[in-house]
This record gives C-alpha cells, structure tokens and sequence, in this order.
C-alpha cells in the first residue's frame, strides 16, 4: 500500500490562512515542503528527520515532502517573524496576556519554527492552563521536534480540562499509533473521540485509519 501524508488537526483562522499562503508565496511552494501536513518528526540527537514512516490517508497534502533549504528556512523565518513583530510589540505593555501569545505562537508553528512557538504557547498557559487548544498545538510542536513522549503529556494534560476534545483525542491517538507503535491505545482515544463526537466531520477518514491500526495491531472491531 502506498504511504501518503496525514495531517494533524489545528484550529484555523482566516488570520492564519493568509499567513501561511503568504509563506507559501514567498517560497514559491506548490506541493513539496507541506507547512501544514504530517512530516517526520526531527531527531533529537541529530537534528535530522527520524525512520518513522507517515501515516496513510491524505485529507489535502501532498505525498511527497521535500526538506526545505538552509535559504528558504530564513526566508521563512524572516517573514514570520516581521508578521510576529506588531504582536511582539503588543507584548511590551500586556506581557501576559494569553490571546496575545497564542497568537504569536500560532505564527511561529505554521512557519515551522516550533521551538518558537513552544516559548510562545508555554508562557499563554502559564496564563490561562486549562486552554486546551494551544496545549494541544504545543504538544503537537513538541511531536514535531522528535518529543512523542512530551507531545502525549501535553495532549493528556489538555484533556484534563476538555476530556471530549476531538482534535486533542485525534492528535493524541496519531502520536500513540506513530510514534509509540501503541495501536491499541490510538484506537481507544479515536473510539471515545466518535463516541463523544458522533457528527466528526473527519469521520470517515477516521474510520480509514482505525482500520488500518486494527489490521497492524492484529486487533479485530
């Protein structure tokens, strides 16, 4: 079977949409170096990406990932970081407020720039601990930078202030699936995320992938 890309869940505004085609436009991207799609996760010893193969099922990316080179990294950084400014200048007369620093660190997640965006997101829970959508992108963060074991932390922390959360349990049950080989505890996160969520929009995909980890696992429906 052939692999393809999965993507994992993350809250969208119109405010991000147009950053990241403004990445996208400056980088002259079309396929290749997905900013938004499931990647390799970096390995922490070497900073390279790690043998872990991608998820099957692809919502809307691309099938092949292309690292990006050193130039278009600071390019990338460089536009991210003149979209952060006005909001880094906001900072200097509201240092705690929550919105705020999300904010800024939604910018620096979408550029890939993740250990950014974790400063960013850790000091916005320091302020409000029980939002669990940016616990949830920062766990997500932390996967990408090659942590599972952090990224699970921070998903089970956001689900002790929305135990129902579905893009939490998605992202939850991705980790333990490919990064942890732990099929069997992916689908009890996606089982209680359907029975929670009945209306998932993602749920037939979902089902896909549920499949899929049973077929691995050797786990019967």
């Amino acid at each position: 079977m052939t692999e393809t890309v999965q993507i994992f869940v993350k809250q969208w505004t119109r405010e991000r949409a147009v950053l990241l085609a403004g990445i996208c436009l400056t980088l002259g991207i079309v396929g290749g170096w997905s900013i938004r799609g499931w990647r390799q996760p970096a390995n922490p010893a070497t900073g390279a990406a790690s043998s872990l193969s991608p998820a099957t099922i692809a919502p809307s990316a691309a099938s092949s990932v292309t690292a990006p080179s050193t130039s278009d990294v600071a390019q990338v950084r460089q536009l991210a970081d003149s979209q952060a400014a006005a909001l880094i200048e906001k900072l200097k007369s509201d240092g705690s407020n929550p919105s705020l620093l999300a904010s800024i660190g939604n910018i620096y997640y979408d550029a890939q720039l993740y250990p950014n965006a974790i400063d960013y997101y850790a000091r916005a829970l320091q302020a409000k601990p029980g939002d669990a959508a940016v616990r949830t992108d920062m766990g997500t963060a932390y996967w990408y930078m090659g942590d599972a074991d952090r990224a699970i932390s921070e998903f089970n922390k956001a689900l002790t202030y929305a135990p129902n959360n579905p893009n939490t349990l998605f992202n939850l049950g991705l980790v333990k699936w490919k990064g942890m080989k732990d099929g069997a505890g992916a689908l009890a996160d996606w089982e209680k995320l359907l029975a929670a969520n009945p209306r998932y929009e993602g749920k037939g995909k979902l089902e896909e992938m549920m499949n899929e980890a049973r077929s691995h696992s050797a786990i019967k429906p």
